[in-house]
């Protein structure tokens, strides 16, 4: 069953809409945990499917496929929790061991993991916009398609890319030649 009837029948019958957070609660969870660290991600992730159960009348019912819909609430929501964000990734380029990174180089996800950051990729997330920094770790930790991007942050394709090429170039200068892996295939 997809997505979209799944939402299409909570319309009626409201207890449908639990195989949504069932499907996806794991995957925003993660999402959130690699964006504000593992304290905000319970509260933010349980809001994300708040805020969707609430705006499900809204949802378009042409994508079969909700991911993207869900990750651009958890990011609106990741939003508003935005100087937390930016303290963590700060506070982390300050006390995070270069060393934690080494043994997480077969992912770009667990690269970006708030826990896992190393100092200067700390430093460098936390100097991006929050339009740069908000596609890079859509595409990064979600693993979404510009085209989920472009819809889940309600933007152009044409702007995700754009916003990802600038994030990666401002990320190359920061972290120097041995980011090129990661930023460059990420």
């Amino acid at each position: 069953m997809t997505d979209a009837s799944i939402i299409e029948r909570s319309l009626r019958e409201a207890d449908w809409f639990s195989m949504i957070f069932d499907r996806y609660f794991p995957v925003i969870h993660r999402y959130v945990a690699a964006r504000l660290g593992p304290s905000a991600a319970d509260d933010v992730a349980a809001e994300t499917f708040l805020a969707a159960f609430d705006q499900r009348h809204r949802y378009d019912l042409a994508f079969d496929d909700a991911r993207a819909w869900l990750y651009g609430i958890a990011t609106n929501l990741i939003g508003r929790h935005r100087r937390g964000e930016i303290r963590l990734y700060r506070a982390l380029s300050r006390t995070a061991a270069p060393d934690d990174v080494a043994g997480h180089a077969d992912r770009v996800a667990e690269r970006v993991s708030a826990e896992r950051l190393s100092p200067e990729l700390a430093r460098g997330l936390a100097a991006l916009s929050k339009g740069d920094r908000d596609a890079l770790l859509l595409v990064a930790c979600a693993q979404l398609s510009y085209a989920e991007v472009a819809r889940a942050l309600n933007i152009p394709i044409g702007t995700v890319g754009s916003r990802i090429n600038r994030a990666r170039r401002r990320l190359r200068t920061t972290l120097g030649p041995t980011a090129r892996e990661v930023i460059d295939h990420g």
